[in-house]
């Protein structure tokens, strides 16, 4: 009998997952960074210079699980040979390339 943890679906960046929090905790820390130079009366083009970095960061991350979503999860689908789900997949990839590309 498998367990709940065996039963669990692992998606595309699983393998990747202790690297991808370990950058989001660093973006934690830019994000506080920001907060304490805000609090500090620091200069405007120097706060402006860091939600830069931070935005960078974040659209890093977002490439790489967008990455580990296609080569995992849409090829996956491909592959299955279950049409349904490969239009599925292919649908809610480019919605979300969508809403991100909105946010540029």
């Amino acid at each position: 009998m498998n367990t709940e943890a065996e039963d669990k679906q692992h998606y595309g960046y699983h393998s990747e997952k202790g690297a991808l929090v370990k950058r989001l905790h660093r973006i934690e820390g830019q994000v506080r960074g920001l907060e304490r130079m805000v609090t500090d009366d620091r200069y405007c083009i120097d706060i402006l210079t860091q939600i830069a970095a931070v935005t960078t960061a974040l659209d890093n991350v977002a490439f790489l699980i967008l990455d580990e979503h296609v080569t995992h999860c849409v090829a996956g689908a491909l592959a299955s040979g279950d049409e349904a789900e490969a239009d599925a997949k292919t649908v809610e990839l480019l919605e979300a390339v969508h809403r991100f590309m909105k946010t540029r």
